[in-house]
């Protein structure tokens, strides 16, 4: 039990070390340029207005300059450092870090430390910002390890004895609640939640319903609890389920910061509830007049200093009282993991924790929220993406062994199955249902037969083996990029790195023409009138990026831009489309794969389409899987 814990804590600790190793690599030897192309770099920088946000934080607006179609990994609450590059074109950083506030196309807010940050920041010439290790992440994993594994008495000593231990689980025993909306595989999730004493896990294949049970569970428990705290692990993934909440009328109260930045998630901000009670407006007077009396040292120095001594005192007061009236309306309270440990919620304590897409989190991260609750329930699917671990040493050693799994493993008694899926006609589901769920899910009859086409298979497989070289018919006459350039002389039908990611340039062309060919059979207005939506999906970035300047660059597309999302399979997580293209990329004499051989990937990748999933890929290569073999079988007889 205390093993586990202690290994988990060393892998831990392999992986900080060699994401501190990368940045140090990325900061010294790779030049701004590629940085800005791979997405942690903006340069260079224009400065706009520096001013003090509703939480009194110093920030500063800077808007990036030069407009590149390049997808940057900037997100609030990551930290950044400020370099300046001289005549010479060599980068000077900066000796402080700073956090991103708020982030919207090019123009982004960063919270600074100080005055004279800001002061060097505007006085920099050629200015760029950069993604910094996120040390305070790893703090607060390695702080919640160290609190877990000193537990003793106390209800987070219970619960990692439950978790990792052979202690039992305990339920109560009152009569099922009925909830004649849901299907009973649902019903019993919520029951189950609702029964639970300690742990309960609601187990959501792709289509099954899985918000709709959590939110349903949570509202069913604030018949019984004042307060409940819901996380997950990404802002995203946050804003999705608090948004769910607040559509049901659930008073939610969102700590962090918000990626989905709609009217009404806006609303369900800590920072707008804030700026929005009658008390605000005093406390703001107040902080004015603190910094206007620093501003300027005139008259008597101890009078001064003891007039701000009492303005600090009432303002201090002031913000108590505001926070404790929005939390005390407040039903959900709804942050990521780390936000937990925000000190908004110092001291706060919860009668049930629920962590949506549990099966994304790291264990650390998961301990960081759960020392603040009494019972815990876990949602998601331990099927599709885990944790995201970059150290291959301790991804081997089992760092991407989730909470979730674990008590799926240990305490199986504690687990529900969704087992009707809404998403995906049946022929598409049944391939994932009899690898990943034991064939237990079942199609609802509303999507069972549904297609877009009559007469028309909902799986199919187009073969590259054979392509030749990627030709340049079809585009608009714009010359590439020199990175398309590049990618465009490749072997026809080949594979071949692209940094440090894969790309297949005639696969890439083969896959916008397949699409096409298959819009032309739908028919161009039938498209554009019923809004049929499309999702492309690859696995790696490289492709991802090639499948984009394909897209822009053919003027067949530009009608249908709106219902076309190009993304790697991680950015398909929890979304779905009518039709779903998968370039698979890999194509290579040694039948190597790399991620694909995670079959998760390809279980979310599958399971995104709707009514039409058609894959591009290299039989030869990719059929020596056993897992590739069994789905080109399946999609042949699904033509029989």
């Amino acid at each position: 039990m205390i093993q586990e814990l202690v290994k988990q804590k060393g892998l831990l600790l392999k992986e900080y070390e060699y994401e501190r190793e990368q940045f140090q690599r990325q900061t010294e030897n790779m030049g701004v340029r590629a940085k800005v192309l791979r997405g942690l770099c903006w340069f260079p920088l224009r400065v706009g207005r520096s001013y003090y946000n509703s939480l009194d934080q110093l920030v500063i607006e800077v808007v990036r300059t030069e407009a590149l179609d390049v997808e940057h990994q900037f997100e609030p609450g990551k930290p950044v450092c400020f370099f300046e590059e001289d005549a010479s074109q060599m980068l000077h950083y900066m000796r402080f870090v700073a956090q991103v506030s708020f982030i919207e196309d090019d123009r982004m807010v960063i919270a600074m430390p100080s005055g004279d940050a800001v002061a060097q920041v505007q006085g920099a010439n050629r200015l760029g910002v950069q993604l910094y290790l996120d040390e305070y992440t790893y703090r607060l994993m390695f702080e919640a390890l160290d609190r877990v594994l000193a537990a003793k008495g106390n209800r987070l000593a219970e619960l990692r004895d439950i978790i990792h231990g052979s202690a039992p689980t305990r339920k109560f025993s009152f009569l099922p609640v009925r909830f004649p909306w849901l299907n009973p595989s649902q019903e019993a999730a919520v029951n189950e939640v609702l029964w639970a004493k300690d742990v309960a896990v609601v187990h959501g294949p792709p289509g099954t319903g899985k918000t709709t049970t959590l939110v349903e569970a949570v509202y069913e428990t604030l018949r019984r609890e004042v307060q409940v705290l819901v996380c997950a692990q990404s802002n995203m993934a946050v804003d999705w389920i608090a948004e769910k909440l607040a559509d049901r009328g659930v008073n939610v109260l969102r700590i962090g910061n918000p990626i989905r930045v709609t009217d009404r998630m806006l609303s369900d901000t800590y920072e707008r509830r804030f700026e929005a009670h009658p008390a605000y407006s005093h406390l703001w007077s107040i902080r004015r007049t603190i910094r206007q009396l620093y501003d300027n040292p005139s008259g008597n120095h101890e009078s001064r200093h003891q007039k701000i001594a009492r303005l600090k005192e009432r303002a201090t007061e002031l913000e108590y009282q505001i926070n404790e009236s929005l939390f005390a309306e407040a039903r959900v309270i709804a942050c990521t993991l780390t936000g937990s440990a925000n000190r908004l919620l110092a001291g706060r304590r919860f009668g049930t924790l629920f962590i949506d897409e549990a099966a994304q989190a790291m264990e650390a991260a998961c301990w960081i929220a759960v020392g603040k609750a009494d019972r815990v329930i876990l949602a998601g699917d331990h099927r599709q993406l885990p944790p995201t671990i970059k150290c291959p040493e301790a991804l081997a050693g089992g760092l991407d062994h989730t909470m979730m799994q674990q008590i799926v493993e240990q305490k199986p008694q504690c687990v529900k199955l969704l087992t009707v899926q809404y998403r995906m006609t049946d022929g598409i589901m049944q391939f994932p249902n009899r690898e990943f769920y034991d064939g237990q899910l079942t199609s609802d009859p509303s999507v069972r037969y549904r297609s877009i086409l009559d007469w028309d298979t909902s799986m199919e497989w187009v073969e590259t083996q054979t392509l030749p070289p990627p030709s340049h018919v079809g585009r608009e006459q714009t010359r590439p990029s020199p990175e398309e350039a590049d990618l465009l002389r490749a072997e026809g039908g080949r594979e071949q790195l692209s940094g440090t990611s894969h790309v297949n340039p005639a696969e890439a062309e083969l896959t916008m023409q397949t699409l096409k060919d298959y819009f032309l059979k739908i028919g161009k207005d039938r498209i554009l009138f019923e809004r049929i939506d499309v999702g492309i999906i690859s696995p790696y970035k490289a492709q991802v990026h090639l499948l984009r300047q394909l897209l822009r660059r053919d003027a067949f597309w530009k009608p249908f831009r709106p219902l076309i999302t190009i993304d790697t399979v991680d950015g398909f997580q929890g979304q779905e489309r009518d039709v779903i293209v998968i370039s698979l990329v890999r194509s290579n004499d040694e039948g190597q794969l790399g991620f694909l051989r995670d079959l998760r990937r390809m279980n979310v990748a599958i399971t995104r389409a709707r009514m039409k999933l058609i894959l591009i890929g290299d039989t030869s290569t990719l059929c020596r899987h056993p897992f590739f073999r069994r789905l080109r079988q399946y999609i042949e007889e699904l033509y029989c």
